[in-house]
Order: C-alpha cells, then structure tokens, then sequence
C-alpha cells in the first residue's frame, strides 16, 4: 500500500457528510449533510477530530492526563475536581501548533462575508456522542455569539478542555471508556441573531407516530429550550395535510440573547411579551416543509434545532437521529395508562409527557445534585429541571418530574434514551410533591396521580431496579400480525440491545461492527492497537458487547457484520494517515471482504471474540462478510473462519452481503462454498447498479431503491438464491419507508426483512399487509380458475 500524506485538519461544512463521523463527531457531519443538501445552514466549519490528537500528540499531554487521572477515586470529589483543573489548565495553556492556529484562522476568515470579527457558534462535537453514547449530550461546552480571532482558540480550548470536566471524567469511568485516549471535533458555525428558536422533531417523541412532527418554540436563542430554563411553545402538525393540530401557548419569562460584545444574557420577559405565541402559520409551515424534506433525506426521523433570522429566515442549526426507543405507531388511549387504578381523584401536578410509559414509586424531592446523596433506586426524582451531571441518578429513577422544560430539554431526551417515564413543565411539582410520598407518573396523560398503579387486566412489568412498579410504554408486541416473513432488526451498539429485544422482532439482521470497534478502540486506528500487541484488548471488548446483544436475544438469531470501514473513514481515526491511502473513490475502494485477504490479524480479533461467546452458550451468533466482489475472496475468507474454530460449531451460518452486482453471478459457487445466505445492503446496491455515487448531492435525484432496474435486480436476487438453497433477507430502511417496496419483496419470496428500531411496528404491519394481498390474490385466482373450467366442462 502507498505511503498515506497528512490530512487535513480543519474543513467547511461542504466538504463534510454523514460518514464524517470519526472526523466531524455527531453535530460537525451532519452539519456537512445538511449542507451538501442544499439546506439552509449557516455557514461553518470543523476542526477535526484528529487535530486534536495531534495537539494532544505534540505535547505530550496525553501522558500527562493518564498519569493525573491514575489514582484518582471518582468517588472523592476534591481530588477529582484537582485533577480535572490542572488537565483543563494544561489543555488551555498550551499552545497550538502553529499549521493548525493558521487553518483555524483562515477558516474563519472566510466566514468574513458578514462582517469582520463575524460572531460563531462553537460547540463541541464528540465522535461518541449521538452514538453509542448519547447521554453525553450537553455535557461538553458550548460557547455561543464568539466575536474575533483570540475569542475562537479560546473557545476552541474551551471545547476541547470539556472533555475532563468532573462530571464527564466520572461518566466515562462508569460506563468503561477512556479517558487520555478520546478525542473530540469542534464546531464553528456562523451564530444566527435568532429571533425564534428551538427544536423540531420529525415524528412524535413521545407517543412515536410518524405522521405527525412536533415542534418547540421560545424567544431569544434555542438554548433557553435545550437547557429547560423555559417551558417553550408546543406545536404538533400533520405532515401530510399541514394542518396544526395542537398548538400550546405558555407564558415565558425569560429570554436568552446575544449581546454586542460577545457572548449571551438572561433577559426577564415583561408579562405581555411571554404570553404572545412564537410562532405563527406560515412559520409553522416552513418549518414543516424543511422538517418533511430533512426526514427524506435521511431516510429515518430526525430530531433538529432551528431559528429564524432577524429578517424572517428560517435556518436549520442541527439534526439528529431521534434517539427515542419503544416508538408506537399511534398513542394509546388513556384508558390502558394504568393510572386509573391508582388511589383515584384528581391529579397531584400535570405536566407534560416527556418519555413514554407509566411508573409508580415514592417521591425524592431533589433541589440540587448535591442532595443526590439522599436518592435511593427505584425512586421517582422531582426536580425543577435536570442537567447532564444527573444521569447518574437518572438511570437509578423509576420516573422522572420536573418543573421546567418541554418535550426536548435535556431530562426529556435522556429519560427517552433510559426509558424512564418522564413527565416535564409540571410547574409545581417540587412543592405539591413530598419525600416518600407513593404516586403514579403517567407519561401518556401528563398526569401524576397518589397511589401506586397496576395495569389493567395484566400483571405489572417488573422494574429493573427494587421497589417500585413500571408499566413500559404502550406495548406493540401482544397485538403485532403474525407473518410468515421474518422481521429482523439492524443495530450498531450493545447499549440498544435490551430495549430492541422488546420488540416484536425475529432476531438481529445486522450487527454494525463499526460503533462498536469505535467504542473499543477509543477513536485510534486499529493498527495502532495491534502493533502494540494489543489485540487481546480489542477481543476482550467486542466479546462483551457481543455478549449483551446475546443476553438480551436468548435463542433469536444474531448476525453480525465484520468490519466495513472505508480507507477514508479510518483515515480519519487516530493514526489513521500511517496506514491508510488517500483513494480517488474508496466507496469502490479498499473495504469489505478484500481488506481481510491483506489484513488478515484484524479480522482475526473479530473472529476470536465471536468464537468467545459462541462457546460460552451463545449458538445463535452468526458471521456476515460486507461487500464482497468475488467468490474466490469468501473461498479465502472461509478458511481463516475455519481456522478460528468456528465452521465446525453446530448450527454456524456464514452470510455474504449483496451489495456488488457481480454477486448475482457468483452465487452457485457460494452455495458451494456452503455460504447460508445472503443479505441484500440496498444502499450500496443501488448506487453500483445505477452508477450514482450516494455520497454526492450532484446525482441524488438519480439514488432510487425503487428503480425498475435495481428492483429487477433484486427480483432476480433472490429467485436465484432460493433456487440454490440460500436464504435471503435485505438491511435497509427502503421496505419501511416505501410501502410498495415491502410488498414487492414480499412478492418476490425474501425470507427476512431487517430494519431499524425505531421503524419495527410499521414494517410488520407492511409486510402482514402484503402477505394478506398475496393470499387474497391466490384466492381470487384459484376460483377464477375453478370457474374458467367449471364454464369449459359445462
């Protein structure tokens, strides 16, 4: 392989997409998405990832915090708070080199078209966060309305330096991260002097229908609604029609602005000015429309941030998967909340559902994190709002009220992705409410009630925790369609297992290697690791992650995909220019099944850690090759599976994705090969069939899963594959969001479909929709037929 060349290390937005992530962190790539797509998004850039290794490198500071954090007990909160400071003074103090200072400067100089000294935005960017590890969000800086050269690298250290506050250091230590080893991007966006802001989400986050979007609004700039210090405006609108069909008004007292100088205030609204809606038709309709199209384009539902301008123009500041699980396709009726059968009466407070589901458990009256001390498992914590220092004691909380807040404030969105119930804006809560008091939160109504709860007509869902009793969101599974097509689920980390494994799901389509390599290596290359002889290490995480996906699924099976990076995408992690060429296209480049013929100890790691946990009980774990070009690379490939033991495991399946067209033509010496199926990736597919690379903006009207080409393709697929003995199924959100899709895959015979979370409900009743037809059909015909000779003998 050729020598790699350095990369760089600052970029503006269009040179940035949704595979950025190891680059660009969660909020820099989707910025990059959004702008490639011709969304209105302020102007920008990123400082990525990897320049902050290189400061770190270069300094030898990563040393200097492993050996700061060694001996430090999170538990001693003086020491740990000591040790956090001298790691931020160090981060703050030591100078940048001098290539990367440069690059920042001349990236905002270009920003001087609205003005010099243009004020930005700077937020940090972690390439964990919006991932694996989403309850990260909020917990490092964010510095808003920046003004000048010397106030960006500040900011920029400020960002930078966040990763070792107390709060995050302690977080990673109880979830298993790194600490000296994890490495994070900054954003820097044009700041829009809002007159309106806030959030937008493209389903509803809390009942999960998809037909509608919520949106949340207050005056000032949107951090007022992410933080919770307001209980901002709530409006829910029909995609299809338009149509407003809640609109929430609530008094706002205070304001957060951008002042002349730099930086922002809090400013007291007098009573006429929070009482006035923020948002009226027609913006609620642009909105809509951009919310409608965003969803489009990524394919699944989307959680934004937005504002408008001074002059009336709206622009799109973030975007998101929506993180919430458990999602239904409709909201229950409130006579199966369960609150009914609690003490009765009225309510205590009502509020706002904020995370499905109904819990009951005494009350913890909370007025800081410092009375945490007093929190016990299985309480429900009231509060006037929660930060991103509680999700400790979120996660132990049976339910979760505040007073402040709308539907996407920071105790929203965590006890989403915990799934807690969480009931927000009850704006008494901490004084009607009292410690050891017994009452039933109710996520669906809003409402908490005295007494303890029993769902109607069914035992109570047992609590992870001791102590109280929790009824979980609305559950889909006692009324999902039986069909004799298999519905699977794709997942990308160990942390989604439990809540996916509710689900009415068949098994695991696909298991993404990636996140969870990711997670394992803390961002560094994987040669990195190995060359150190560390390979052991990386076994040891993969077999763990494995082994929750395992628990969680008991007999259901479990396929997972080895490793598919591209050579630009671990380019971009730590070390990544040593071992990676720079490719003209490495879409079509050094990736999947070929990278293991040239690099056989990594896929060697991944084999290791399945026949770990396969050998301790775990027969359902399947191997998954990716975009595979021959049949002589599976020959290869096979033999080093074999070599690890695993082909002469009972009931081993090795699959093959179907992403390059040649498949098609190597499928009779697959089946030789004993290969058990195949797995159609639609995306890849389709942009090899329709030569439509889809990572470019420039082509993206010509990108169609629907194409007659592509679905003659896959017609013949899997005809071709049954004909041989090999089972099909195909990953991708193409049979979710098309109806006619899941019908035509019905029709042509798959034997599974795997989809996302979030989409699970609404693909089962697709494909039990189609099975009907196809069955109604073959009816109809057999009595035609049945008449056509009953009139020929007559």
């Amino acid at each position: 392989m050729p020598t790699a060349t350095t990369t760089d290390s600052v970029r503006p937005f269009d040179r940035l997409s949704r595979d950025d992530v190891a680059f660009a962190g969660g909020k820099g790539a989707n910025l990059g998405e959004l702008t490639r797509a011709g969304f209105p998004v302020p102007g920008g850039f990123v400082i990525g990832a990897p320049a902050y290794a290189a400061f770190c490198d270069a300094g030898g500071l990563r040393e200097r915090i492993a050996t700061r954090l060694a001996d430090v007990d999170i538990a001693d909160q003086s020491a740990l708070q000591a040790a956090c400071e001298a790691i931020q003074g160090d981060l703050r103090r030591h100078p940048l080199p001098a290539a990367l200072g440069t690059a920042i400067r001349d990236a905002y100089a270009a920003l001087d078209a609205h003005g010099p000294g243009t004020a930005v935005a700077v937020r940090s960017s972690a390439t964990a966060e919006d991932t694996a590890a989403a309850s990260f969000a909020g917990m490092n800086e964010t510095c808003l309305n920046v003004r000048g050269t010397d106030a960006l690298l500040d900011a920029v250290r400020r960002c930078w330096a966040s990763l070792f506050s107390p709060r995050t250091v302690a977080y990673r230590q109880e979830r298993g991260f790194g600490q000296a080893d994890m490495d994070i991007a900054v954003v820097v966006q044009r700041q829009v002097s809002s007159t309106r802001a806030g959030v937008m989400f493209t389903i509803d986050p809390v009942t999960g229908r998809e037909d509608r979007l919520m949106i949340e609004a207050a005056l000032g700039l949107g951090e007022s609604v992410v933080s919770g210090q307001v209980t901002p405006d709530r409006f829910v609108v029909d995609k299809a029609t338009r149509e407003v069909l809640v609109r929430e008004i609530h008094q706002q007292e205070r304001t957060i602005d951008s002042t002349p100088g730099g930086g922002t205030r809090s400013r007291e609204l007098s009573a006429d000015e929070g009482a006035a809606a923020t948002l009226d038709d027609a913006a609620l309709l642009a909105l809509a429309d951009l919310g409608v199209r965003i969803e489009r384009h990524y394919g699944t539902p989307q959680d934004t941030e937005w504002a408008f301008d001074e002059a009336g123009d709206v622009w799109m500041l973030q975007s998101r998967p929506v993180t919430a699980t458990g999602h239904a396709p409709a909201p229950a009726p409130a006579s199966a909340a369960g609150t009914a059968s609690a003490d009765g009466g009225a309510p205590l407070v009502t509020g706002r559902g904020a995370a499905p589901g109904v819990a009951s458990g005494p009350v913890r009256v909370l007025a800081t994190l410092a009375d945490g001390t007093r929190f016990q498992d299985g309480e429900v914590l009231v509060a006037r709002m929660t930060a991103p220092d509680w999700v400790p004691l979120m996660r132990r909380a049976a339910a979760i009220v505040t007073e402040a807040g709308g539907t996407t404030c920071h105790a929203a969105i965590v006890s989403r992705e915990l799934g807690v119930p969480c009931v927000v804006g009850a704006r008494t809560a901490t004084s009607v409410l009292h410690d050891g008091q017994q009452v039933t939160v109710d996520a669906g109504s809003g409402q908490v009630t005295a007494g303890r709860a029993t769902p109607p007509g069914a035992a109570p869902v047992a609590s992870v925790q001791p102590g109280p009793v929790v009824v979980g969101p609305p559950s889909q599974a006692a009324a999902a369609p039986v069909t004799a097509t298999r519905l699977l689920v794709n997942l990308s980390e160990p942390s989604q297992a439990l809540a996916a494994a509710a689900l009415p799901v068949d098994g695991v389509g696909l298991v993404r290697a990636e996140l969870m390599v990711l997670e394992a290596l803390e961002g560094a290359h994987p040669r990195t690791l190995l060359g150190a002889g560390r390979g052991d290490e990386l076994v040891d995480r993969l077999a763990a992650g494995l082994t929750t996906f395992a628990n969680a699924f008991g007999d259901r099976p479990i396929t997972y995909r080895t490793i598919d990076f591209r050579s630009n995408e671990f380019r971009q992690l730590r070390g990544g220019e040593r071992f990676e060429a720079l490719e003209a296209n490495p879409m079509i480049g050094y990736r999947g099944a070929l990278r293991y013929l040239h690099e056989p100890d990594l896929l060697r790691c991944e084999l290791d850690a399945i026949r770990r946990v396969r050998d301790a009980g775990a027969e359902q774990l399947h191997v998954m090759l990716p975009f595979v070009r021959t049949a002589g690379e599976v020959a290869r490939i096979r033999e080093q599976v074999r070599a690890a033991g695993l082909l002469d495991q009972r009931g081993f399946e090795l699959w093959v994705m179907a992403e390059v067209p040649s498949v098609l033509f190597n499928l009779e010496r697959l089946a030789a090969l004993g290969v058990a199926g195949i797995s159609i990736g639609s995306n890849d597919l389709t942009q090899l069939l329709l030569g439509a690379d889809r990572d470019s903006e420039l082509v993206a009207e010509v990108f169609d899963e629907r194409d007659p080409a592509v679905v003659a393709y896959v017609r013949q697929l899997i005809g071709r594959a049954h004909d041989l003995g090999l089972r099909t199924s195909i990953c991708g959100q193409a049979p979710s969001a098309h109806p006619e899709y899941a019908a035509m895959l019905v029709e042509a015979g798959i034997d599974a479909i795997s989809v996302s979370a979030d989409v699970v409900d609404r693909t089962r009743r697709l494909i039990a929709t189609a099975e009907r037809r196809l069955l109604l059909d073959a009816a109809r015909d057999a009595v035609a037929t049945r008449q056509v000779r009953g009139t020929a003998t007559r």
